[in-house]
């Protein structure tokens, strides 16, 4: 029996060595097996020193307690308190390994394999493996030989003896050994197949890259030919047989588990195609048929079973192909696909817990390495590996990659790859996620060496190394392209011009030559600025390269750079603010309106900061239209004041296009708007709030330059058609009528006078050309057109409406809204036409079928010759005119009974209406989301052409311009097409029942 005392001194020795659980250690250790070494230091230091003491003690307990007999329980631990060698490979496999554990337990013997220590023991082979599972001759013993061979690789391993590399290439060996193995067994249990064929088993991926994970699918391929005289069929047939046989030896669950999941989907067709294929097919597929990802999988392709010289043949064959794939037609888009990380598939939950996917993982630096390789192995054979860290080395030799950048990569993919390992050591089960759980982390960390805070220890290093990849991986693609320009250091490696033509080509970018005189332009020198240049650019064409025109982004920016080098804040707002340098990257490569507005004044570029003053926020007209009157009040004449209140407005429209644009591509941190409509609400809000404020300066800078204060009559602008619905896009002329009404005592010719000259001067000065765009005014919708007066009072227009007045004409008063000038002369407008938009009790049945021929005339008339129907996004079916004269329709008949109906906004009116049950639900969300992307899709047609179009381009960049501001990767621009096509297909069958009571 202890005394409490002696009690109390074991525990706080256990707790000083590691232990978590000292109580349970002290009755392991009091146990009969470990009676004799109980009080032995070395056991208890041996211990201490383990990932997980308490696990290693378990592990010890459970080992003595399965052998055979006392002799054998004396010999174990003689040898384990005598040899450190064994004390620290066995302990220390135990304690970062129940699975293993588990194996000892059930073959005790076993731990006899880890007693050598002989030079060749250090770094075994594939012959010392082979020479390991020479006695298996079934998926048992197979089994059982393979743990005792993976006992020995994981002692190396957690004891130091081997470092990251060395253990994943004895993994792959081990593999390649356990391969020969079973497939011996299989053509041991079928002579006449194997009499038939010769079959050749190429390893893939990290098998074949020669870095192997503990627990990993085994990647082949299988080659097969028919021997000397042996029909093919048969032949194939039978290797198919033994292929199969040799994957359920390896694949299946027995009493002694499974080795590894063999996996031959990398093979031609994948698992749609056979299972094995003569050479000749292979190399059919491969010339026609493969995609670049398949080249990129070759890669690593690497003859391991079977017919070593068929296979030898088979890379021989199909590698001059691999190297040709950059020279493909669709080898930029495809590379483009494979740089964007693919994280869809893993659920939100995990995603900050995997070590391979996730943001920073391994399968960065594996996809940027082998990209790089595809982009220059063709012509630098030197950069043809399979394993990962010697091809970044090689890389980083020729110049491919920043030396400093290998190394930090290198570090940091050692690390992610380390943790891989040891996770999945614990249990032998093929998983990268990092455990939740805080006990399975301290084992992590202190197997990795972190002892003084092993948790958050492991997390800090996790997140530091993560943060490398992420940080490195684009600059990977573009750091040397800059150094190849930047004459920086002599002696340096550093990429030819001609393999950094290549990367800019595998990169998106169509003129490589002026590519890199924009480069050397901004970075050469040794300049402040152009060593925050080198800083900023290789993630700067990243961003460029995940656009569709690479190259303007690229001009674009040695443009606005050009105009604000010597602004100090310029590149302090790009460096120091995260969301500027994305945002500018973004605006710049997504089309032509939003540079052009920018290069007409380059400083707006701080909009795009997260500082005072910037943000990409539109303004509302409460906030814009004092900014407006003041500067209008400054200037000292009114073409002067009409100037400012026009750069006001390029500066804002440039901040909505930017916003939208933003919103659209989504960012690194802010993924893209997942609402479409409230895109368009915001770019149709702001814009139309922008040209109410610009007409409200105009008007006040036109009455002060002429009249001084006073005008001699009250005048109002109505906003008409998409300006007065809030719905106006970036190039929307302003749709107005104009009303006055003669201040007292002035006679009515004189206000008309005055009238139409502040109409005229605004007209004109809003159109003067000058470096801001200019604002047209379209005055059409006036009673009688072109052909009547360009302003009227208000009882004119009454006289006009209660004789004359057609049906159009109330309908096109639907969208009037007051938007400038004299606020109760334009209330008073309002209820003069209120009764003629909403006309009590409805509309007949003669008005309904005007409104209807109307609308069928304008079809059949205004559609622009060669044009597609379907695509036209105004006059198609199912575009914008469908929508909203239906919905105009429902207003006019209505509007005068349901108050939710009386509004100028399309959107509104269609959800009230549904909300009245005039349409259902359905109906209205069909009609809505054709609206929304109809209007989307001519936003982005004026953000790309930078001029209005009501129709898709057919230019193909810029087709697949919209596409990404609309969402459509590349290579989907026929998705897009399709998918309008489809929306408004179903709109204009909501239409022909709801407009024409088909």
């Amino acid at each position: 029996m202890t005394v409490p005392g002696r009690r109390s001194s074991t525990f706080t020795r256990l707790l000083r060595h590691g232990f978590t659980d000292p109580s349970a250690a002290e009755r392991l250790l009091d146990s009969v097996e470990l009676m004799p070494v109980r009080d032995d230091p070395v056991l208890l230091d041996a211990l201490g020193a383990t990932a997980d003491p308490d696990l290693a003690l378990l592990g010890l307990v459970r080992l003595l307690e399965a052998q055979p007999g006392p002799t054998a329980r004396r010999e174990l631990l003689d040898t384990l308190i005598a040899a450190k060698p064994l004390r620290d490979r066995l302990l220390g496999v135990l304690g970062a390994s129940a699975a293993l554990a588990d194996h000892l337990a059930r073959h005790p013997r076993d731990w006899e394999a880890l007693v050598t220590y002989e030079p060749r023991d250090l770094h075994p082979g594939v012959e010392e493996f082979e020479r390991g599972l020479a006695e298996a001759t079934d998926p048992v013993s197979l089994r059982v030989a393979y743990r005792r061979c993976l006992l020995s690789i994981a002692a190396r391993d957690v004891c130091g003896t081997t470092d990251l590399a060395e253990t994943a290439a004895e993994l792959a060996d081990l593999a390649t050994a356990t391969l020969r193995a079973a497939l011996a067994i299989a053509r041991a249990a079928a002579p006449e197949d194997a009499a038939l064929c010769r079959l050749a088993v190429i390893a893939m991926g990290k098998c074949g890259g020669h870095e192997l994970n503990y627990v990993s699918d085994v990647d082949v391929i299988f080659v097969g030919e028919a021997v000397d005289g042996a029909d093919e069929g048969k032949a194939l047939r039978s290797a198919t047989k033994l292929a199969s046989h040799m994957m359920r030896i390896c694949s299946e669950t027995t009493v002694e588990g499974s080795i590894w999941p063999v996996d031959a989907n990398l093979r031609p067709e994948g698992r749609n195609g056979p299972l094995v294929r003569t050479l000749s097919s292979h190399l059919a597929y491969y010339q026609r048929w493969a995609k670049t990802w398949e080249f990129q999988a070759l890669l690593k392709a690497r003859p391991v079973a079977g017919d070593i010289e068929l296979g030898e043949e088979y890379v021989a064959a199909l590698e001059p192909l691999v190297w040709q794939a950059a020279e493909r037609e669709n080898f930029v888009v495809d590379v483009q696909k494979m740089r964007r990380r693919v994280v869809e598939n893993i659920p939100a939950a995990e995603i900050d817990r995997e070590l391979k996917l996730g943001p920073g993982g391994l399968r960065d630096v594996e996809f940027a390495v082998q990209l790089l390789q595809l982009v220059h192995g063709r012509a630098d054979a030197a950069l043809r590996s399979g394993t990962t860290l010697d091809a970044l080395q090689a890389l980083a030799a020729g110049g491919y990659v920043g030396r400093a950048d290998a190394v930090q990569l290198d570090e940091a993919y050692r690390f992610l790859r380390s943790m891989e390992h040891r996770i999945q050591l614990y249990r032998l089960r093929r998983t990268h996620l990092v455990p939740e759980d805080e006990a399975d982390q301290r084992r992590i960390g202190r197997s990795l060496g972190l002892r003084v805070d092993p948790v958050a220890e492991l997390n800090r290093e996790w997140r530091r190394h993560a943060a490398v990849v992420r940080r490195l991986h684009e600059k990977l693609f573009y750091r040397p392209l800059l150094d190849a320009v930047a004459q920086l250091a002599p002696g340096e490696a550093r990429l030819s011009p001609e393999a950094a033509r290549e990367r800019l080509v595998a990169l998106g970018y169509g003129d490589p030559a002026a590519a890199l005189r924009h480069l050397e332009a901004l970075a050469s020198g040794v300049t402040r600025k152009a060593a925050i240049q080198r800083t900023l650019l290789p993630v700067l064409l990243g961003w460029f390269a995940d656009s569709a025109d690479p190259d303007a982004g690229l001009l674009n920016f040695r443009k606005v750079s050009d105009a604000l080098g010597k602004t100090p804040w310029y590149l302090r707002l790009l460096r120091d603010e995260g969301a500027a340098a994305e945002n500018l990257a973004r605006v710049l490569s997504a089309g032509r309106l939003a540079p052009d507005l920018l290069m007409r004044a380059p400083e707006a570029v701080a909009l795009l900061g997260d500082g005072d003053g910037g943000g990409l926020e539109p303004r509302e007209r409460a906030h814009l239209e004092p900014e407006v009157l003041a500067a209008v009040g400054r200037a000292e004449n009114a073409q002067q004041a009409v100037t400012a209140a026009r750069g006001v407005r390029r500066r804002e429209l440039f901040r909505t296009a930017a916003a939208d644009i933003v919103g659209s591509y989504g960012t690194e941190t802010q993924p893209a708007e997942a609402d479409q409509g409230a895109l368009v609400d915001l770019v149709g809000g702001a814009v139309s709030d922008l040209t109410a404020a610009t007409l409200a300066g105009t008007l006040r800078a036109v009455v002060r330059d002429s009249w001084g204060d006073t005008l001699p009559t009250r005048f109002a602008v109505i906003g008409m058609g998409r300006f007065g619905g809030h719905e106006l896009g970036y190039g929307s002329d302003a749709d107005v009528i104009f009303v006055h009404e003669p201040c007292e005592g002035v006679p009515e010719q004189e206000a008309s006078q005055a009238a139409n000259r502040v109409v005229s001067e605004m007209r004109r000065l809003l159109q003067i050309p000058s470096a801001d765009p200019p604002l047209l005014i379209d005055a059409d919708l006036r009673p009688e057109g072109k052909s009547g007066p360009l302003v009227r009072t208000l009882k004119s227009y009454e006289a006009y409406y209660r004789r004359w007045s057609l049906v159009w004409e109330s309908q096109a008063l639907l969208r009037a809204e007051p938007v400038a000038g004299d606020e109760e002369l334009g209330r008073s407008f309002i209820e003069l036409i209120d009764p003629l938009r909403y006309p009590a009790e409805g509309l007949g049945d003669d008005a309904i079928r005007e409104i209807r021929r109307l609308k069928a005339r304008m079809e059949s008339e205004r559609l622009p010759r060669g044009a597609d129907p379907k695509l036209h996004t105004k006059l198609g079916p199912g575009g914008l005119s469908d929508v909203e004269w239906t919905v105009q329709l429902l207003q006019l008949q209505h509007g005068w009974s349901e108050p939710g109906l009386r509004t100028t906004r399309t959107r509104e009116a269609l959800a009230a209406a549904a909300a009245a049950e005039l349409i259902s639900a359905e109906d209205a969300s069909i009609l809505d989301e054709a609206w929304v992307l109809a209007t989307r899709v001519r936003n982005a047609v004026m953000l790309v052409r930078g001029r209005a179009g009501d129709t898709f381009p057919s230019d193909g960049r810029e087709l697949a311009a919209v596409g990404r501001y609309l969402g459509y990767g590349d290579g989907h621009v026929g998705d897009m097409l399709d998918a309008y096509r489809r929306t408004a297909r179903r709109a204009r069958a909501v239409v022909e029942v709801l407009f024409y009571g088909a």
